[in-house]
């Protein structure tokens, strides 16, 4: 698998080396990637994490001092929203935002959260569902046509087929969903997938 995103950001917010990350550290910097992209105050961080208000102000602003570029994809997000009333996924899927025209403030707060995080969220589905398409006709052209695809589970993909064929159907799987992005979008950081092979989805887990 790639880099771990979360003991990342802890060893960069935290000076952390990568091989001495502890869980605890890893929970702090994982709580405020997500809160970051969905707005979260130092006072709804602080609750979190168990933190007084000013330790998690510093860490938010440690953050955007260290991550000056996610700073600026939520700025230029939220003037994107404000005069377009959409935004868009790198595939170039629209997605409308009624409430940032909104005459509560409330509402309008809202829909600029929802906006930084559509076209992140919204990638993953776009991609997803390339994937998807692809893997019946994949399948079959491998000589695998008696693996199926059962069902979506957000960003995983589940199948049933005899276990002799699960080696090969994993490297299969992989190829098509590594590559789902392609040929509309080159991402400039590489999709991982894990696969495994049981007896039931518990167990592959």
């Amino acid at each position: 698998a790639g880099l771990d995103i979360h003991a990342a950001t802890a060893s960069e917010m935290f000076n952390v080396p990568l091989d001495q990350m502890d869980s605890e550290t890893r929970r702090r910097a994982k709580a405020i990637n997500f809160g970051i992209v969905y707005g979260i105050s130092a006072f709804g961080l602080a609750a979190q994490l168990g933190i007084d208000q000013g330790e998690a102000g510093a860490y938010i602003k440690t953050y955007f001092e260290r991550f000056p570029g996610i700073r600026a994809y939520m700025d230029a997000t939220k003037t994107e929203v404000r005069e377009n009333g959409a935004v868009s996924t790198v595939f170039g899927r629209r997605i409308h935002i009624p409430a940032i025209h909104s005459k509560s403030g409330a509402e309008r707060q809202f829909g600029e959260r929802a906006a930084i995080n559509a076209p992140i969220q919204g990638a993953a589905a776009d991609i997803i569902r390339r994937a998807m398409m692809r893997m019946p006709a994949a399948l079959e052209a491998a000589g695998l046509s008696e693996v199926k695809m059962l069902l979506q589970v957000h960003d995983e993909l589940v199948f049933e087929c005899p276990s002799e064929l699960a080696e090969a159907a994993i490297v299969e799987i992989k190829r098509v969903m590594e590559g789902a992005a392609l040929p509309a979008v080159a991402l400039t950081v590489p999709l991982v997938v894990d696969a495994r092979a049981a007896g039931n989805w518990d167990e592959a887990h």
